[in-house]
């Protein structure tokens, strides 16, 4: 007996210490679907007070959290909206799906579709109040209503299950940035949800300013009007009788809207808040008021809210269901994947599990904080360029102004919450290096990362495809780990030169893209192999062409480069105008004899983000300060 006791006191500790295996069954005791409401807001941390912040001022969702199942390690597939919309919406990687530059116009092939699709034809009144921004056009069989009207009570039939979103754009990064936008959302405050700036943490790579600490504060209040807004939601389902029927999702697109958090893959800019309330008769085990601290990723959405429907989420979702019956395994890790942001490329990856962050930066060469148009625009940004020329930045912040960035960086969150200590050259982490490392390369190839396609090579090849989710879908295995292995090449400085020689003759544009790239990177080696830059500037694909003239640029052999960078800034694909014009940018002085070229992408160019690029370049070699939005 004694044993006996011992073995089920020893259980009971497991059972303690173990994640809460969430259990819900997909309708109640009469038959009846549950509804679901996802409660979104965008630009949010986990700045709650139900994640810890004391300074927070977050009733509502608190109240919410302390009846229903707080998740503490939930991730987004990227730090900024739409790209994570796409994946949320779809269950697949916007780096797969084709989706992963910001801003780009993707379409959908036949057999992905968005998931509120299968919501409805399993009986769903499904309405979306109103964001989408998808990247992709939807179809009218994804919303019985996409509007700032839809809302669950417009359905006919009011025992219809619904599945409704609502989004709160209020604290959105132009909610800080915008004077007006911030006085007219935190409007109806009152003085004690307020914040007193110097009572607020500012985080170390920030310089401690007035001006920052405004910003952080901001945050804050704007965080505070949308627990209202949550709140009024939340009554609503209350007062109409379908609270106890209803299970509701709250989430956060990505980071907080301030640099180095939205757009980046550290915690700041893609952990987020996940709050998931059961009602009790769709609560198989009573989990209520608890945390849970598994690996979740946006990308669980959707098959989470097919399974809590009773439906099986098709097999194309790359996530996987966190809440119902029939869960797979818990994640190992969670992926993340930047790319274009507006007018920058920026290549960068990142896996990450319960302790340590991985990261790929597959252009070091590029600073942290390229010129980016909107961002540059908000006061904390200001303040870092300002500060850091006066010399006074915390070695922190110092960190972000560099001009370059390593291959790979590595973090242990539990030592380093901030992710600024990058362990990369730590012996002791080796191990650690190795597994994620190992775990990023494969999810390159098991996802069909299109993300280390140059995006003017998307361009050409969808036009063949019809999708750009097919353009590696069928692709070999061979060639896929060709152009991953060359791109991995490119980026280190002690990898095999002979290889990338070789990789330059290769089949496949995009393999001799990133040979040129890694050419371009080492030019000391490089300047030796002339004859092959210059051939490779007759190449049939423009992306090679232009890595060939930015290799060139590299070796002081400008000539023949800038005539190559003159013909792409009008060619026919508008993504290689763009890489060439920041080609140019990068270039420097040495872009002075293209001034007039790129005066004409300011009138005539009608891809924005080219004429962005052209007027900083202009701005840099005039002295000028021309700002174009």
């Amino acid at each position: 007996m004694r044993t006996l006791n011992l073995f089920l006191l020893f259980l009971g500790i497991l059972v303690c210490l173990s994640p809460a295996k969430v259990l819900a069954t997909t309708s109640d005791a009469q038959g009846k679907s549950p509804n679901i409401i996802w409660i979104s807001c965008e630009d949010i941390s986990p700045h709650l007070g139900c994640y810890g912040y004391k300074n927070a001022i977050t009733p509502n969702i608190d109240q919410l959290a302390a009846n229903a199942i707080r998740y503490e390690n939930t991730f987004t597939t990227a730090g900024v909206c739409a790209p994570c919309r796409s994946a949320i919406i779809t269950g697949v990687y916007q780096s797969t799906l084709g989706t992963h530059h910001m801003r780009c116009n993707a379409k959908l092939p036949k057999d992905v579709k968005p998931f509120p699709v299968y919501m409805r034809k399993a009986g769903y009144y499904c309405t979306n109040n109103s964001k989408q921004d998808y990247q992709f056009k939807t179809s009218p069989e994804v919303w019985d209503e996409s509007s700032k009207k839809a809302h669950w009570k417009n359905r006919p039939d009011p025992n219809q299950p619904f599945f409704a979103v609502f989004n709160f754009t209020g604290c959105h990064e132009s909610g800080i940035a915008s004077d007006s936008k911030y006085r007219q959302i935190t409007k109806d405050l009152a003085q004690r949800q307020r914040q007193d700036p110097q009572q607020l943490t500012i985080p170390p790579y920030y310089p401690d300013t007035p001006i920052v600490r405004e910003d952080w504060k901001r945050n804050f209040e704007l965080i505070t009007a949308m627990d209202t807004w949550a709140g009024e939601l939340i009554q609503e389902l209350k007062d109409s009788g379908e609270y106890e029927n209803t299970i509701i999702m709250y989430w956060s697109d990505h980071g907080v809207g301030l640099p180095r958090a939205k757009r980046w893959l550290y915690d700041s800019g893609t952990h987020i808040p996940l709050i998931v309330k059961l009602p009790a008769k769709f609560n198989q085990n009573k989990t209520t008021g608890i945390t849970n601290s598994e690996l979740v990723s946006s990308l669980d959405f959707a098959p989470t809210v097919l399974n809590l429907a009773g439906l099986q989420p098709p097999s194309y979702m790359q996530g996987r269901a966190f809440i119902g019956t029939e869960l797979t395994p818990p994640r190992d890790y969670v992926y993340g994947a930047r790319d274009r942001m507006d007018e920058r490329y920026d290549i960068i990856r990142s896996v990450r599990d319960k302790r340590y962050r991985y990261i790929r930066n597959y252009e070091p060469h590029k600073p942290y904080y390229q010129y980016m148009n909107t961002p540059e625009k908000g006061a904390t940004m200001k303040e870092l360029r300002r500060v850091n020329k006066l010399g006074n930045l915390p070695n922190a912040a110092k960190l972000f102004m560099s001009e370059t960035k390593p291959a790979e960086e590595l973090y242990d969150l539990e030592a380093d919450p901030h992710e600024i200590n990058n362990l990369i050259e730590n012996t002791e982490h080796t191990k650690v290096l190795n597994r994620l490392r190992h775990a990023h390369l494969q999810w390159v190839i098991d996802t069909r990362d299109l993300g280390l396609v140059p995006e003017s090579e998307i361009q050409i090849r969808e036009s063949k495809t019809g999708a750009r989710y097919d353009i590696l879908k069928n692709t070999s295995l061979e060639l896929i780990e060709a152009i991953r292995n060359t791109a991995n090449l490119a980026v280190s400085q002690d990898s095999d030169f002979d290889a990338l020689r070789t990789a330059a003759s290769h089949a496949d544009s995009v393999v001799r893209y990133w040979a040129l790239i890694g050419l371009g990177n080492r030019p000391t080696e490089t300047a030796n192999y002339k004859d092959l830059l210059y051939n490779a500037l007759n190449d049939q694909s423009p992306c090679v062409r232009i890595a060939a003239s930015r290799a060139l640029l590299k070796i002081k052999e400008p000539q023949h480069a800038l005539s190559t960078l003159k013909n792409e800034l009008t060619g026919e694909h508008e993504w290689a105008r763009l890489r060439a014009a920041i080609v140019l940018d990068e270039a420097g002085e040495a872009a002075r004899p293209l001034i007039p070229e790129l005066k004409k992408c300011l009138a005539n160019q009608p891809n924005k983000y080219i004429t962005r690029v052209a007027n900083r370049t202009l701005n840099v070699l005039l002295g000028t300060n021309n700002v174009v939005k």
